[in-house]
């Protein structure tokens, strides 16, 4: 049996299939980088809580 030799970027055909290769998504941005969300958080909180030591602490 011979094979068709199928270059990489190419998906090879299969029997009966007549879908087509789906499109890659676009890249979201910051939207899905969650490290960015979780320090916008970490820093956050940082702030929330250095303002209540500085009320515990009279500054």
């Amino acid at each position: 049996m011979t094979h068709i030799l199928v270059p990489p970027t190419e998906t090879p055909p299969a029997e009966g299939s007549t879908a087509e290769a789906h499109q890659e998504r676009a890249d979201g941005g910051m939207w899905e980088h969650p490290a960015w969300w979780a320090w916008l958080i970490v820093i956050g909180a940082a702030l929330v809580a250095g303002y209540f030591v500085a009320r515990i602490w009279g500054l």
